[in-house]
């Protein structure tokens, strides 16, 4: 069959530069291929597209569905959205140029319709369908010459790209026909999961009046004494009047009983606001409350009991996040999804996850990666669904490492068993950063260094400070003459991060540092050519020394030269060269040159990249999980953690884990086995088992995750079921880490008459010819243990290979006695009997 479902899931598009990337290869079947290559140049093709628009395009054009070709041009069909809400086609013509329409109808907002687009010849039909099915506009282009369509040779795209910003949207099923034009009523595209489509439309039915109720009743507020006056007409509080008489607020309401009932938690929050704070010019005012919100409810719930009061909370969060302040919706998102205080309802969950997505709350969109990337808790399987959100979050990443702004820490991995890690973690009085203030006060470069890095990026529990770090900078540039200090502060004068710029100091700076020898300020010293004299010839010089001396910067930045076509003495852009660069650049940890490979993994447009849809979600997902705004929240619930309070390290620890960070994860499911008693009382799931196990599903789990799911599966963790194989392969990925435990509990496992798989022992690459009885099996596990733990000390493993050789030889000495003293028996018996037998003879 010609018919592909691109998308059976809702899909979450912010109105950013990323969206879902589709490619289509040949048709296995030689008869669908013969007619597919005849229809290359009068195609015949049906697209249907569930859509729930929640503005039209505020730029010229935005993104619905388009067809980028290996050239990475605009080809057939190319589907957009306009400013006023028409749908702008654009299509490739055999003769080689592109022609393009407007409907003279534009697309409904804020309900969902399904856009059904055939393409014939020259010809294209467009309708939009209601959720009955029924037809609200039908249009017909006829074009004078025939479109060019290859479906194969380059990719589909559904919402942004980084050629153009993607419609803001749910994107509901997408149906293609690739070989057949299709009427309305013959399209089969059903809008599936009715309940969260239903619980999308209401949800918006009520922010528009939240949204309504909040700038209506600060606008009302403002009008001052005027707005009081008319309060008293009709105050329904008589007795709070002189009790609030000094702040700026109205008691009374020209909303009716009704609207009033229904939203009594938004009224009461209103009436406690104070509005005689100014507000910023352009600002958005019910943004803000929203915000104000928010902070009052997450202040609550980080309290002492706080977790107590989720039910309570729920109300304001759910106004918070009308209000279109997403950290709310997250935060719903999660309480829903785990049981955070509340029954589980995953429909809800879903329901604001994707909510937050759509308003690009960086955790929502990393939330719905992660779980369409493993296709855990209800949600499918889907790469370039994942993909589309990771690949937000990690362009965002890029950009946010440089805004001072913000709150944003930097991840760090810490893990909650690490006792030495731990007691390194300090804030601006506590010892370790007193010491190196006292040793940088001093002098000592090392100590600026550190300190002004913990400053600037808010590392170790540091609050980002990004102006004192810049005197650091500032002081050791100046008094230690140390390059990475000289460089660093020639960085931040070069952009004018947090100090006044001064390109000619910088400058001076920058070739100090390059002069020792410094392999980032030689690339700074290019970056200096590039951006401020336009001299590539220079910028490539220094590029070029500084990659060779391992400057990842340098790669990706020659990179940049080949492809923008401007690498001295090469005429045009070369992609392949620029490629090569950027996958240099990735292998050194660039961020900006993991993302251009993971894109080249998705799109499969490069020849060196063939298309690996999930080495394109790991790359940006790795990307992703930098994020400062993530590696705030994580950095609350460690130091929640040290501080002892309970309730704040939960919360944090489950916001940070359900977005998919690993050591999040681990360390979540360390503080339910800490405080089982908190994790039973306010969360309805079971933290331990899923955490650990969300934990094994990573592709950098860490060796003590899969030893404690290889013993859940082994001896059996509550209502789970014992599952000796999963316990093998959970001891023999611990193994393969390079931890001795993971070898040891296999030989246990062996010793107690179980057998292990052969493909366990592949995988381990132990040679099954080799080692084909069980004694000569447990001595190469015993080695392999002893071999990867400490051998300058005594260990269980060298214990356990002593023991091993031990019960070996006492075997031997033992079976080799037994065999003298059967012989010896046998003998005397055959003695007896022929002396007997001639005894009887004579």
């Amino acid at each position: 069959a010609d018919g592909v479902q691109i998308l059976n899931f809702i899909y979450a598009s912010s109105g950013e530069k990323t969206g879902i990337v589709k490619k289509f290869e040949q048709f296995e079947n030689r008869e669908l291929e013969t007619v597919r290559q005849h229809q290359i140049d009068y195609p015949m093709f049906t697209v249907s597209i569930w859509l729930y628009i929640l503005r039209h395009c505020e730029k010229d054009l935005c993104g619905i569905i388009y067809f980028i070709d290996p050239k990475e041009m605009y080809s057939t069909p190319t589907v957009f959205l306009n400013e006023e809400g028409y749908v702008h086609i654009q299509m490739h013509l055999m003769r080689g140029d592109d022609l393009a329409v407007k409907t003279s109808f534009s697309l409904p907002l804020k309900q969902w319709f399904r856009l059904d687009l055939s393409f014939k010849g020259g010809q294209i039909e467009v309708s939009s369908v209601g959720k009955n099915l029924k037809r609200h506009h039908h249009q017909s282009f006829t074009f004078r010459e025939d479109f060019y369509y290859d479906d194969t040779a380059g990719y589909f795209v559904l919402g942004g790209s980084g050629y153009v910003n993607g419609i803001e949207a749910f994107f509901g099923p997408v149906k293609y026909y690739r070989l057949n034009v299709l009427e309305t009523e013959q399209i089969s595209n059903p809008l599936h999961d009715k309940e969260t489509v239903e619980q999308i439309e209401l949800y918006y039915e009520r922010c528009m009046d939240i949204q309504e109720i909040v700038y209506e009743y600060r606008h009302l507020v403002k009008q001052g004494e005027k707005a009081q006056r008319n309060c008293y007409y009709e105050n329904y509080y008589l007795e709070l009047i002189h009790k609030y008489r000094g702040k700026s607020k109205c008691d009374a309401f020209m909303w009716g009983k009704e609207l009033r009932g229904k939203y009594h938690t938004l009224f009461k929050l209103l009436q406690e606001m104070d509005f005689s704070a100014p507000y910023e010019d352009g600002s958005d005012i019910v943004l803000e409350v929203g915000q104000r919100i928010f902070e009052k409810v997450a202040k609550g719930l980080s309290s002492a009991e706080g977790l107590s009061n989720i039910g309570s909370s729920l109300p304001l969060l759910v106004d918070s996040s009308c209000c279109g302040y997403h950290k709310a919706s997250y935060f719903l998102a999660v309480i829903f999804e785990t049981g955070l205080g509340v029954p589980v309802d995953h429909t809800k969950g879903l329901l604001y996850s994707l909510v937050g997505a759509q308003g690009s709350e960086r955790l929502a969109v990393m939330n719905l990666g992660y779980k369409h990337y493993q296709g855990i808790n209800n949600y499918p399987l889907d790469l370039e669904l994942s993909y589309a959100y990771y690949s937000n979050i990690a362009i965002k990443t890029s950009l946010d490492q440089h805004t001072i702004k913000g709150e944003q820490a930097f991840v760090e991995t810490i893990r909650l068993m690490d006792d030495e890690l731990l007691k390194a973690q300090t804030k601006e009085n506590g010892d370790v950063f007193m010491w190196l203030k006292h040793e940088a006060t001093r002098g000592n470069a090392a100590a600026q260094q550190r300190l002004a890095q913990m400053l600037f990026w808010g590392q170790q529990g540091v609050a980002k400070n990004p102006e004192a770090a810049i005197e650091w900078y500032a002081k050791g540039a100046i008094e230690t003459e140390d390059p990475v200090l000289i460089y660093d502060y020639a960085i931040v004068l070069f952009k004018g991060q947090g100090v006044k710029k001064n390109t000619k100091l910088a400058l001076e700076l920058m070739k100090k540092a390059a002069a020792k020898g410094l392999p980032q300020a030689v690339n700074g010293l290019g970056w200096y050519y590039h951006n401020f004299k336009r001299d590539y010839r220079k910028a490539a010089e220094h590029w070029l020394i500084a990659e060779e001396l391992g400057n990842p910067d340098a790669s990706y930045n020659l990179g940049v030269l080949y492809l923008d076509g401007i690498y001295p003495g090469v005429p045009g852009r070369n992609q392949t060269v620029a490629a090569h660069y950027f996958y240099k650049a990735a292998q050194g940890g660039h961020i900006e040159g993991t993302l251009r490979c993971s894109l080249y993994y998705i799109t499969g447009n490069m020849e060196d990249f063939p298309r690996d849809p999930e080495k394109a979600v790991i790359w940006a997902k790795h990307i992703a999980e930098k994020n400062g705004y993530l590696g705030h929240v994580i950095r609350k619930a460690l130091n929640a953690y040290l501080e002892l309070s309970w309730h704040e390290a939960l919360l944090h620890y489950i916001l940070a884990a359900e977005t998919g960070i690993e050591v999040s994860q681990s360390n979540l499911a360390h503080i339910c086995e800490e405080r089982p008693d908190l994790a039973r009382k306010y969360l309805a799931t079971d933290c331990v088992w899923r955490y650990y196990n969300f934990s094994v599903s990573q592709v950098n789990a860490p060796s003590f995750a899969y030893l404690k799911m290889g013993d859940f599966y082994y001896y059996g963790y509550q209502n789970q079921s014992k599952n000796l194989e999963l316990s093998m392969r959970m001891y023999a990925q611990a193994a393969l880490e390079g931890d001795s435990q993971g070898f040891f509990n296999l030989a246990l496992v062996l010793e107690e008459g179980n057998s292990i798989p052969s493909y366990i022992l592949d995988h381990l690459e132990i040679d099954q010819a080799l080692h084909s009885s069980n004694t000569s099996l447990l001595q190469e596990l015993y080695y392999r243990c002893w071999n990867n733990s400490n051998q300058e000390s005594i260990s269980p493993c060298s214990l356990a290979l002593l023991y091993f050789y031990m019960r070996v030889f006492w075997n031997n000495i033992l079976q080799s006695t037994l065999i003298y003293f059967m012989g010896t028996f046998l003998l005397s018996i055959l003695v007896a009997f022929a002396v007997q037998y001639f005894q009887s003879l004579s």
